[in-house]
C-alpha cells in the first residue's frame, strides 16, 4: 500500500454517485440495442466486485474472471455501460500518444517505450475480445492521421515525428494534395500518418464486450455505489436498493475513485465535448473526402479532432472546460457545440448547414503530475485511475493489470505501472479551477485555426 493512501478499513465512508450527464452520448444512441438491465437489488456475496463498467473497469472483469473461473464477480456501473465516461471518447486505440509541448517529450526515450508497451498491451487484450469473442465495434486498424491546418501545426508534426525518429517508429507524410482528397476539405494543409492505431465504435465496444464477459460475471447498471466499508473478511458497498459484500473490490471509476476514501482532493476534472452529424447522403458524401473512414487528430492538441464513421457521420470534438465536482451542465454542451460549429464551417463550409444530430461532453481525469493510482489501496482493495488521457488502449492495460495484481498476478505491466509517480495534491480547489480555465483559454486562442 503506498504511503499517500489513508487506510479506510472499518469505516463508512457515504460516496456522492455520479452526477448525471444532460445528454446521451451520440456514439450511445446509434450503437444498437441496449444491453438488458438488471439493476442491482437485494443483499448479495461475490468474490470480487468491480466498480465502474468503463475500458478500465469492464477488462478487469473480465480479467479477473478469466483467471478465476469459479469465482463470482460482480461489475457495476452507475449509468449504462457505453453511455458512461468511457463511450464518450472519440474511439482512437492508441499505441502511442504525442505531446509535442511537452519539453522533454523527444528525449523521453524510456517513458514513451514503457507507454508503449503498456498501450500495446491494452490493444492486444481489446483485440483478442473482437478476434475471438466476436465483439462488432466497428473495428479499424488504419492508423490514425495528425493534422495541420497552420504553418504552427506543421511545426508541431515535425517535432512528433523527431520522437518517432528517435524511437525507430515507421510513418509517412501526406502532402497537402492528398490529405485535402482524403477528407475533401482544403482547410489541412499537411498531415502525418501513424500506423498502429485503432478506431472503433467506443460505446458498441463497450457493449457487446459486456454481453461477451465470462459467465461468472454477473453485470448491473444504472447501479451507484452509495456507500463503502471496507472490512476483514467481507467489503460491504451499498447500492441504492441494498448491498454487495464481496472478498475483493476494485475500483476502476476514474476520477470518482478518490470518493472511497483515497487519495482525496487529488483528481482535475476536465470535460471534453463532441458533437455528430446524421448520416450523410450521398451528395453530401462527395463532399467529405474519398477516403470512407477517418480518425484526424489535431498538430496542436487544442485543436479540433475528427472522426468520419463507417456509419456516414462526422464528429468533430474540440473544448475543454473545468468540472467542478465532477459534473457538467446544458449549457456547456451547447457551449461547446457552437464552437463545433465554427470548426465544421471552417472545413466544410458547403456542408456545415446540416448541424448536428447529438452532442455530448466526457470526463477526462487528470493529475496536477501526470500521475496514477494503481495497485493495492487497502486490504483486498485494488484500484486505477487517472488515465490522464487517451485511455482506450490505456484503461484497457490498466485494467487488465490491476485484475491480475488482485489475482496474485506478476507481469511486466504491473512492473511499470508500480513505477508511476502518484497523484500530487492539486493547487486548492478554486485556484485550479481558475488556472484551468484560464490555461485553456489561452491555449484554445492560440490554437488558431487548428480549432
Amino acid at each position: 500500500m503506498n504511503s499517500l493512501n489513508r487506510a479506510v478499513t472499518g469505516k463508512r465512508i457515504a460516496v456522492e454517485p455520479p452526477h448525471p450527464e444532460p445528454t446521451m452520448s451520440g456514439w450511445y444512441t446509434t450503437s444498437g440495442p441496449e444491453l438488458p438491465l438488471l439493476p442491482q437489488t437485494g443483499d448479495v456475496n461475490c468474490d470480487c466486485l468491480v466498480i465502474g463498467g468503463g475500458w478500465m473497469g469492464l477488462h478487469a472483469a473480465r480479467r479477473y474472471a478469466e483467471l478465476n473461473p469459479d469465482s463470482s464477480v460482480i461489475l457495476v456501473d452507475a449509468d449504462r455501460i457505453g453511455n458512461n465516461a468511457s463511450g464518450r471518447c472519440m474511439g482512437f486505440v492508441i499505441d502511442l500518444a504525442h505531446n509535442p509541448r511537452k519539453q522533454d517529450f523527444v528525449e523521453d526515450i524510456k517513458g514513451n517505450k514503457e507507454e508503449l508497451f503498456v498501450n500495446l498491451e491494452g490493444i492486444a487484450y481489446i483485440r483478442s475480445a473482437v478476434e475471438e469473442h466476436g465483439v462488432d465495434c466497428d473495428w479499424d486498424p488504419q492508423g490514425k492521421y495528425h493534422s495541420a491546418a497552420t504553418a504552427h501545426g506543421v511545426d508541431d508534426l515535425r517535432r512528433f515525428s523527431e520522437a518517432l525518429d528517435a524511437l525507430g517508429q515507421r510513418y509517412s507524410w501526406v502532402d497537402t494534395a492528398e490529405i485535402q482528397a482524403m477528407t475533401g476539405s482544403k482547410h489541412y494543409i499537411k498531415a502525418l500518418h501513424h500506423p498502429g492505431t485503432i478506431l472503433l465504435q467506443p460505446a458498441k465496444y463497450l457493449k457487446n464486450a459486456t454481453k461477451s464477459l465470462p459467465a461468472n460475471v454477473t453485470v448491473h447498471e444504472n447501479t451507484p455505489i452509495v456507500g463503502v466499508q471496507f472490512g476483514i473478511p467481507r467489503h460491504v458497498c451499498e447500492t441504492p436498493a441494498g448491498a454487495i459484500r464481496a472478498s475483493k473490490v476494485i475500483i476502476c471509476a476514474s476520477g470518482y475513485l478518490t470518493r472511497f476514501g483515497f487519495f482525496k482532493d487529488r483528481a482535475i476534472p476536465l470535460y471534453t465535448f463532441a458533437s455528430m452529424t446524421r448520416q450523410l447522403i450521398d451528395n453530401e458524401l462527395s463532399q467529405v473526402g474519398n477516403k470512407p473512414a477517418y480518425g484526424l487528430i489535431p498538430a496542436n492538441s487544442f485543436g479540433t479532432t475528427v472522426r468520419r464513421t463507417v456509419d456516414n457521420r462526422l464528429i468533430l470534438r474540440n473544448v475543454y472546460s473545468y468540472a467542478t465536482d465532477f459534473k457538467t451542465t446544458q449549457r456547456d454542451v451547447t457551449r461547446a457545440r457552437v464552437q463545433q460549429q465554427i470548426a465544421f464551417d471552417r472545413r466544410w463550409p458547403g456542408l456545415s448547414s446540416i448541424g448536428f444530430e447529438s452532442s455530448w461532453g466526457g470526463l477526462l481525469t487528470l493529475a496536477q503530475n501526470g500521475g496514477m493510482v494503481f495497485g493495492e489501496l487497502d486490504r483486498n482493495v485494488y484500484g486505477a485511475a487517472f488515465c490522464n488521457g487517451t485511455g482506450v488502449a490505456r484503461g484497457a492495460a490498466f485494467g487488465k493489470a490491476v485484475a491480475e495484481l488482485a489475482a496474485g498476478r506478476s507481469s511486466p505491466v504491473i512492473d511499470i505501472l508500480k513505477t508511476r509517480a502518484k497523484p500530487s495534491r492539486p493547487y486548492p480547489k478554486a485556484v485550479t479551477a481558475l488556472g484551468v480555465r484560464v490555461v485553456t483559454a489561452v491555449r484554445f486562442r492560440q490554437a488558431g485555426a487548428e480549432v
